[in-house]
């Protein structure tokens, strides 16, 4: 059995760029960094941080390039994918995550990114954007006692 499944938590290092493919498919690229803290040797607190490329296509794409800006916080499940292409006469390869679902995480500081949760405080996150799903909430809140079951 083999599996080849990712999770990150990270903050955007740059804006989306959404495209399109020739069959019109919408591809969105965009890098993201995680932290990782954890304690040398000596007892000292050390910092490291990882980079990582990231992919997503269809509509999963275009709610990422609408929603998400530059240092905003998201959720990223997926899997991990190395293209290669002929260049200058060199092979080049590229490792990147390509992501099945992307879920917005809280704001940058500087108050663009993700969506407001209908400006209720302790309203729940949205639910993640799946690839094909789309999912229609009620705009007005619902009382536990009107449902019939």
């Amino acid at each position: 059995m083999y599996l080849n499944k990712v999770f990150i938590i990270g903050n955007l290092t740059r804006d989306p760029e959404l495209k399109a493919l020739p069959s019109g498919i919408k591809v969105c690229s965009f890098s993201m960094a995680t932290n990782r803290v954890y304690k040398n040797k000596d007892g000292q607190r050390q910092d490291a941080s990882e980079f990582h490329n990231i992919v997503a296509f269809g509509r999963v794409a275009e709610l990422t390039a609408q929603y998400l800006k530059k240092g905003a916080q998201a959720l990223i499940e997926g899997r991990m994918q190395t293209r290669s292409w002929e260049a200058d006469g060199q092979k080049k390869y590229r490792t990147e995550i390509v992501a099945d679902t992307i879920q917005f995480g809280s704001k940058p500081a500087g108050g663009s990114g993700a969506p407001a949760t209908g400006g209720k405080k302790g309203a729940e996150e949205p639910a993640p954007i799946e690839s094909g799903d789309k999912i229609d909430y009620p705009s007005e809140e619902i009382n536990p006692d009107d449902i019939p079951f």
